[in-house]
């Protein structure tokens, strides 16, 4: 005798046809294979181009203020900082105010390889925001915002 639990079919398109959760996610990955392959030329994939853009500021950006606009953990962070760090784009440093953590900073290698990024970054942006109904994503900005 089998205790099998069965889902109905209908479930299943109920799920494909109204999940917040998949249809973000899907949305997600596109953009982030038009914005990899975007930026292949300039060595970034769009992940590391946010990192990098995260950290183009007045002052050296902790570790704390980096995963909390990026929203990933600490060791994400750690990860997706080494391969740029060995590039020599990115500076990790000791806070002197705590030398347990680290302040992290664009390298003038670093700003250089964004800053050639930049108008392939715009050109691609400004394409996808066209698509977008009203020309522009301040809806679709406002909207995912309401749902952090």
């Amino acid at each position: 005798m089998s205790n099998a639990v069965e889902i109905p079919f209908e479930t299943t398109l109920l799920v494909r046809d109204t999940c917040l959760c998949l249809h973000v996610q899907r949305a997600a990955r596109a953009l982030a294979r038009r914005f990899d392959e975007a930026l292949r030329p300039f060595g970034l994939t769009n992940g590391q181009f946010s990192l990098m853009m995260s950290l183009n500021r007045p002052v050296p950006a902790s570790m704390g203020s980096v995963t909390a606009l990026l929203a990933i953990d600490q060791t994400t962070l750690t990860a997706a900082l080494k391969p740029l760090e060995r590039r020599g784009w990115v500076s990790i440093v000791p806070n002197p105010k705590d030398r347990r953590a680290r302040l992290l900073s664009l390298t003038p290698a670093g700003k250089a390889a964004l800053a050639a990024a930049v108008p392939i970054w715009k050109t691609t942006h400004a394409a996808l925001e066209e698509r977008l109904p009203d020309g522009n994503g301040d809806r679709l900005r406002s909207d995912l915002a309401i749902l952090l």
